[in-house]
């Protein structure tokens, strides 16, 4: 069967948080693994952010927890805006994002917003790319787009 985004398999799961520190040690506990280690994003000048059409100083701690097929993302904002800052405002720390891995970002984008479901922020990271979009009309929820070299 094509499926349009190459994937129907759910790669990652993501929680905006206001403080990592605590709420990746309340996990760890909770699941009985190791703490992650916390990591930052790289600056707008190594990640060239755009949030919104804009170039943004938009950064974030992480971490994550490998739970096999998927991937839970803890994300705190720092920096600039961002679609984890305007989540955070808006809904405080809840579900942020379900991402999905695949190729062909540009025409992943397009079909997308074809479909009314509209690029948020996109950025690069070492090996790869992520792009958000706004599918919270069309399917109640954030979608992320990751694509590796």
């Amino acid at each position: 069967m094509n499926h349009p985004l190459g994937t129907t398999t759910v790669t990652q799961v993501a929680i905006v948080v206001r403080d990592i520190e605590a709420k990746a040690h309340a996990w760890a506990h909770i699941l009985g693994l190791p703490m992650p280690a916390i990591i930052v994003t790289d600056p707008v000048e190594v990640a060239q952010t755009e949030y919104r059409g804009q170039p943004s100083p938009a950064r974030a701690k992480l971490a994550f927890f490998d739970l096999g097929q998927v991937s839970l993302e803890l994300i705190e904002p720092i920096g600039g805006p961002s679609t984890w800052q305007e989540h955070l405002d808006a809904h405080g720390e809840s579900l942020h994002h379900i991402a999905f891995q695949i190729q062909g970002m540009q025409d992943k984008l397009a079909y997308l917003d074809a479909n009314g479901i509209p690029l948020v922020q996109r950025g690069e990271y070492k090996g790869g790319r992520y792009a958000y979009v706004d599918g919270t009309q069309a399917l109640s929820v954030v979608l992320e787009l990751l694509e590796n070299d």
